[in-house]
């Protein structure tokens, strides 16, 4: 199941993991998640999809909350899982105070002065990760959850890499209520893909301008409303443009007009 989202980047791209179409990937994503295997299998398929599709990541996994513990439901190899490990032992992390704090936590450089002195370094020490985010999640409308990315070169990550694993997380819950509500494999692939393009958005926004997921996409849909356009397009010219077009300063600083 794994090896499906993979096979289908490769069949979209060449083979080439630098030219991996991203809408090759998620409609792949899209198909595994209708066809309704085991959560594990999608679970995994979402850490392998992180993989391809946001760059510099080399590890996923996807950790969530469950009466009071954390539990790793999705791991892309044996590094994510020990790194999940190492946070559960720590008590502390990216992924972890993902979940708790429920805003994105990233650090480029695990071997430089970070918000996680002791963990990083045991992730140094014993694993060849050297950057990680954590993104929360909502895994099935009950259980709070974190999507986990790892690097093993430090300062890879950056605004492209954030908006990318921003748009996944979300996808992770968009694509599993969506089939639990009944919609068609093809319904759920342009929704994908028109999410992808709102997400991306939204997470350059959010990066570059320091602003929070919600007043970042506050300035889409203002924009959206006030000029009649489809949120999709103003997120397209936001990507276009390095979240730059038909945005002031103020705007986006403030999310006020």
């Amino acid at each position: 199941m794994m090896d499906d989202v993979a096979d289908e980047a490769n069949n979209g791209s060449g083979g080439s993991p630098a030219a991996v179409d991203l809408a090759t990937v998620f409609s792949a994503l899209a198909e595994i998640i209708y066809q309704g295997p085991e959560s594990s299998e999608v679970y995994a398929a979402i850490c392998v999809a992180a993989t391809l599709v946001v760059p510099g990541c080399d590890h996923a996994s996807l950790l969530v909350r469950r009466d009071g513990r954390y539990v790793t439901v999705g791991a892309s190899d044996a590094i994510a899982q020990r790194i999940d490990d190492l946070e559960r032992q720590a008590g502390e992390g990216p992924c972890v105070d993902a979940i708790e704090e429920e805003t994105p936590q990233i650090e480029t450089d695990l071997t430089t002065p970070n918000q996680w002195p002791q963990l990083a370094a045991r992730i140094v020490a014993e694993t060849p990760v050297r950057g990680a985010m954590g993104f929360r999640i909502l895994v099935d409308r009950r259980k709070t959850g974190a999507l986990n990315l790892f690097s093993d070169t430090p300062n890879v990550f950056d605004s492209e890499s954030a908006g990318q694993a921003i748009v996944l997380a979300s996808f992770t819950s968009v694509a599993i209520n969506a089939v639990a509500q009944g919609e068609d494999v093809s319904t759920l692939r342009r929704g994908l893909l028109s999410n992808r393009e709102i997400g991306k958005a939204v997470g350059m926004l959010m990066v570059l301008r320091g602003v929070d997921e919600q007043e970042a996409f506050d300035v889409l849909r203002r924009y959206s409303q006030d000029l009649n356009i489809k949120l999709a397009e103003v997120a397209r010219a936001v990507i276009a443009s390095r979240g730059k077009p038909m945005f002031g300063e103020d705007d986006l600083s403030s999310g006020r007009r």
